[in-house]
């Protein structure tokens, strides 16, 4: 495993390509609605991620288990897991949630996050499953601290979704990220505290809580990307990349304006 830790110069470069990655996410999320296509926020995003000088990190990123992937970003609706695949054939309605998962590369350094979406107003189970993931997320931030652990990490997510009695998905991790969008260590949402890789500062991860309504266990659609819930329930993925400092947690990517427009 090799983990490279990060320069401020470097730190600096990866804010803004995570600024971008957190202003095309706002950008999508100002056209979620009812009727939409997936494929129709696809183009959205490219389109913006291009304009700003950057280029979409997910399009034609390799899979191991079939071709490269197609889109920009990854479009999740609601038992779909992570890296559902744009479509034309898939349209939005009411009461719908979309996981929306980008990158960018900017300079020659990736950002990377996700936040899921309601399309109109969806039910107060679902909403609780989002909230709740959400906020597993921050509290998994809060432990990524020197001298502690990936497993603190984990931890601290999985015990707070589980208390809820939320599935936490194993198979799938956060991950380093740099120069490349998937660097080492992998970052699971579960685990034992003081157990892991030891926690430094420079270290730049994505950390992303995939959390389900049910059951825990996946499946793999017949695209070779798409993951899915096996009992059919929803799920909800939220991610932000951060640096950690002496001092704690830096977020580097943002949510301030996919909040606001909530507000809206």
């Amino acid at each position: 495993m090799k983990i490279f830790l990060k320069t401020e110069d470097e730190i600096d470069l990866m804010r803004k390509a995570n600024r971008l990655v957190g202003a095309t996410l706002a950008e999508v999320g100002r056209h979620i609605k009812p009727g939409v296509s997936t494929l129709q926020l696809d183009h959205i995003a490219e389109e913006f991620i291009r304009d700003h000088g950057a280029t979409p990190t997910f399009k034609n990123f390799p899979n191991p288990f079939g071709g490269p992937f197609p889109g920009s970003i990854c479009t999740s609706v609601n038992n779909v897991v992570v890296h559902g695949i744009p479509s034309d054939k898939c349209i939005l309605k009411e009461g719908d949630i979309i996981s929306v998962d980008c990158g960018t590369l900017l300079d020659g350094y990736n950002g990377d996050s996700c936040y899921t979406f309601c399309v109109g107003e969806v039910s107060d189970k679902v909403k609780n499953l989002l909230k709740v993931t959400k906020q597993s997320l921050y509290k998994g931030i809060e432990q990524a601290r020197p001298g502690h652990h990936l497993g603190d990490i984990g931890a601290a997510i999985q015990d707070y979704c589980e208390s809820f009695g939320y599935g936490v998905v194993r198979e799938l991790t956060g991950h380093g990220i740099g120069r490349e969008m998937h660097e080492d260590p992998p970052v699971p949402n579960y685990g034992s505290r003081g157990n892991g890789v030891l926690l430094k500062a420079g270290m730049c991860i994505a950390i992303e809580p995939m959390i389900t309504m049910g059951d825990r266990k996946i499946w793999l659609l017949p695209d070779k990307w798409g993951i899915i819930t096996r009992d059919g329930q929803p799920a909800a993925h939220f991610e932000h990349t951060i640096a950690i400092r002496k001092d704690g947690a830096e977020i580097l990517s943002t949510f301030e304006e996919i909040e606001h427009l909530e507000e809206d």
